[in-house]
């Protein structure tokens, strides 16, 4: 167990920033409110830790049981700059206290135009730009879409094998992966396209090569002159945390540029700081014309954005886009907070600094174990794939036993990949370095251990 520091958040508890086990997972107040889920919430809507949360700062998650969880996770990449961060919840409690709503398209307000400009500012590009806010990155890419359509007058959109994009219609059909996301709930919306991803521990392929066969695919099955927009994660989050090889996205940036296509980085999980860079673009030189974020944001509000050329964000008539809560100004105070602790106090250096524990232990647990197949990623978004050793095949049982045992030890993991057999690491950024170390003592473990 640590003895690392102790935090204490704005209207919280004090938590001390440490590993504490004093029930099974989940104890018994988890389980009662577990039973109240079962009973009451629509069985679609899973969970993967058996918990009920009660506080959560720094890297740990607490539970009713009084259980302190290291999170590796942060709710899926959205607690970036940690949970209840002082300057966002002070933020928030001042505008609570002055107005919670009046819906910017009836009645505009400063900090919807202050996100805006900050998002204009700090999206890869030197070129005018715009902003349009929504509630999630679902929103965020089927907006995207919406005005990538009207800007070009083209029909077809192309996204990537193991992409993830959404929940919406729209985004599953961007969405590769049928389980969960897809199955049974089709038809979906048309004229999607899909491309094959540069994913080297696959493919074998380089960067160009990757992207000639792409490109080959979207010119014969498709047609460049019906393409209005090319949507991709720079690094791929829930289809496994894929890095394209060197070279793939240049060349699909080029070809799109050629071609009059809208090129759109989905940053909803790569971006603002969590992959080294303010946005993960930046790791890849390319510039995009678009850019979608939500995730990390806004400190844990919900929020979205779309970030693009001016010209191309302008192509909507007004009226076109919007949305009641989309904006809205609890959520803007939150995210100015959250993005000035992103810019200014060091986090994008940090998500470096997490990176490097990160992959310096993975890769030696990957020298020492022939199930780790392949480490990737960049900054504080850090991936294990698991194969077997013998035949290279996906080992989705692993992946999950291993997740399942750092659970009940007391390590929130996530699992990702088409496969199912990817564990990803999101730290908060707020994590410390023992703690960080801690977790991955418990992974190694729960690997050793299968």
């Amino acid at each position: 167990m640590s003895n690392a520091a102790v935090i204490t958040p704005v209207g919280g508890p004090t938590l001390a920033q440490e590993r504490r086990l004093v029930t099974a997972i989940p104890g018994p107040r988890s389980q009662e409110l577990l039973d109240r889920k079962s009973a009451s919430v629509a069985v679609g809507v899973g969970h993967t830790v058996p918990i009920a949360a009660v506080a959560a700062g720094g890297g740990v998650v607490v539970d009713a049981d009084g259980n302190s969880l290291i999170d590796l996770g942060s709710g899926i990449a959205v607690t970036t700059v940690g949970n209840a961060h002082p300057k966002v919840v002070e933020a928030v409690q001042a505008q609570v206290a002055q107005f919670t709503h009046t819906c910017f398209m009836v009645s505009p307000y400063e900090s919807y135009v202050a996100v805006a400009e900050t998002l204009n500012r700090l999206t890869p590009g030197d070129f005018p730009k715009k902003t349009a806010l929504f509630n999630s990155g679902a929103e965020a890419v089927e907006n995207a879409v919406k005005i990538a359509r009207k800007y070009t007058g083209r029909p077809a959109v192309v996204a990537f094998d193991h992409a993830y994009h959404g929940r919406t219609n729209l985004t599953m059909a961007l969405t590769a992966k049928a389980m969960p996301y897809k199955s049974g709930f089709g038809p979906f919306a048309s004229d999607i396209y899909r491309a094959p991803m540069s994913y080297p521990f696959h493919d074998k392929l380089t960067g160009p090569e990757a992207a000639k066969r792409a490109i080959s695919m979207i010119e014969k099955q498709v047609g460049a002159d019906n393409v209005a927009a090319v949507i991709i994660e720079p690094i791929q989050g829930e289809g496994g945390f894929i890095v394209p090889a060197d070279g793939f996205l240049p060349a699909v940036v080029e070809w799109c540029r050629a071609n009059g296509v809208v090129f759109i980085a989905d940053e909803v999980q790569a971006g603002l700081a969590r992959a080294g860079a303010m946005f993960s673009s930046e790791l890849f030189g390319i510039v995009p014309d678009m850019v979608t974020t939500a995730k990390g944001i806004a400190g844990g509000m919900p929020l979205s954005g779309v970030t693009g050329r001016a010209e191309i964000m302008d192509a909507a008539h007004t009226g076109g886009l919007g949305g009641t809560y989309g904006g809205n100004p609890v959520v803007c105070a939150a995210a100015l907070a959250a993005l000035d602790v992103i810019e200014n106090d060091g986090m994008i250096e940090r998500a470096q600094q997490i990176g490097e524990i990160l992959l310096g232990r993975l890769h030696a647990l990957q020298a020492a174990d022939p199930r780790v197949g392949d480490v990737r990623g960049a900054g504080a978004m850090v991936a294990a794939e698991f194969v077997d050793p013998t035949t290279g095949e996906p080992d989705a049982a692993l992946t999950s036993a291993v997740a399942k045992e750092c659970i009940a030890q007391g390590v929130i993991v996530l699992t990702c990949g088409t496969y199912g057999n990817v564990i990803r690491f999101l730290p908060p950024l707020s994590i410390d370095d023992d703690l960080l170390n801690e977790g991955l003592d418990v992974v190694a473990s729960a690997l050793a251990a299968r």
